[in-house]
């Protein structure tokens, strides 16, 4: 049935439907019959699949990777779709409207997307004084990131902002510094500039009554020294875990004509052709840790057996985005099916 769905959705630009079938699903869970509905075509009913991390008990490992959500507008809907948990943002301390739209597009020759989206949301305080109002209780990730006009060497500010602002509505944080799309936002993932910063918000969380887990967003195109460094990184610092991966810069190996790449330009590319490297990072980081970091994966899940893969490279839970779009809203549970019949 999505499936012919999807064709009418994919016949219109890939932002505005977005908003718009976000705006339906917020009708459709408001209704007196649209929760039973939504419960019936969307929730998971398989047991066994609740995981314990960081003391936070996830119904299940399927959550809902950051971006699809930025502002946290659609909490209550998203937790009817059925997922364990869903993360927001990235968020910056002030407002900002991202890159000049067109920004986001499909490849469906390779299940994939390009965004340059740029980090556009409406800031920190307005995402706290929203999941203020959420009614209900799934566990929130708050993905931080700094404002296109702050210079990398302000950066900690812009990441303590948001740190202070999300602290008490949300139950984990991911740092990121490896989206593509905010100019020399990556350079923040070399050695010292990284330190420096997951240092200082490991201060202001101790500084908390009770500390929160921080994690590291971090991108597929490091190389093997680089992933060295960020565990070196993350267990100095003792972070909580890390999220593999951000999007690639890569545009090796797809079936969508380079002619129709070009006229995209820049942008992080999702979906499929993410999967077998996103694979391959948390495989590496769980073998050179000792299997002693937690890892949030993401990258090309769209049915069980991807996120069987992941699990079984040591991810403890995975996140959908792309597979969301191409797979629809009962993507959560068909894969949460898939795993409760694995061994």
């Amino acid at each position: 049935m999505y499936g012919f769905i999807k064709k009418i959705l994919f016949g219109f630009p890939p932002e505005s439907i977005h908003h718009s079938v976000m705006r339906g699903l917020k009708v459709v869970n408001g209704l007196p019959f649209g929760k039973n509905l939504l419960d019936a075509f969307c929730q998971p009913k398989n047991v066994g699949l609740e995981r314990i991390l960081w003391g936070l008990r996830f119904p299940n490992p399927v959550g809902l990777a950051a971006g699809f959500d930025k502002d946290g507008k659609y909490i209550d809907e998203l937790a009817r779709l059925g997922f364990g948990f869903v993360e927001i943002g990235t968020v910056t301390p002030l407002p900002q409207p991202g890159n000049d739209q067109p920004r986001l597009f499909r490849l469906p020759a390779d299940q994939a997307l390009i965004n340059r989206m740029g980090f556009n949301n409406e800031g920190a305080r307005a995402a706290a004084k929203r999941l203020q109002k959420r009614r209900t209780n799934i566990i929130i990730g708050g993905n931080i990131g700094k404002n296109k006009t702050t210079p990398n060497e302000e950066a900690i500010s812009d990441y303590e902002k948001c740190f202070h602002a999300l602290f008490d509505v949300v139950d984990y944080f991911v740092v990121n510094v490896s989206s593509p799309n905010t100019p020399n936002l990556r350079a923040l993932q070399e050695k010292e500039p990284l330190k420096q910063l997951l240092h200082h918000l490991q201060t202001l969380n101790k500084q908390k009554s009770k500390s929160k887990p921080i994690l590291l967003k971090i991108a597929p195109d490091l190389t093997n020294e680089q992933l060295n460094d960020i565990i070196e990184i993350v267990t100095e610092t003792g972070l909580a875990g890390i999220v593999a991966t951000n999007t690639t810069i890569s545009r090796e190996h797809l079936e969508t004509p380079a002619e129709t790449l070009e006229q995209i330009g820049a942008g992080g590319l999702s979906g499929l052709p993410v999967k077998e490297r996103a694979t391959e990072v948390i495989r590496y980081i769980h073998q050179q840790s000792g299997g002693k970091i937690p890892i949030i994966a993401v990258g090309g899940i769209f049915t069980a057996a991807d996120a069987q893969e992941k699990l079984d490279a040591g991810a403890s839970l995975v996140q959908v985005y792309t597979g969301f779009i191409y797979e629809g809203p009962a993507i959560v549970k068909k894969i949460c099916q898939g795993l409760s019949q694995h061994p």
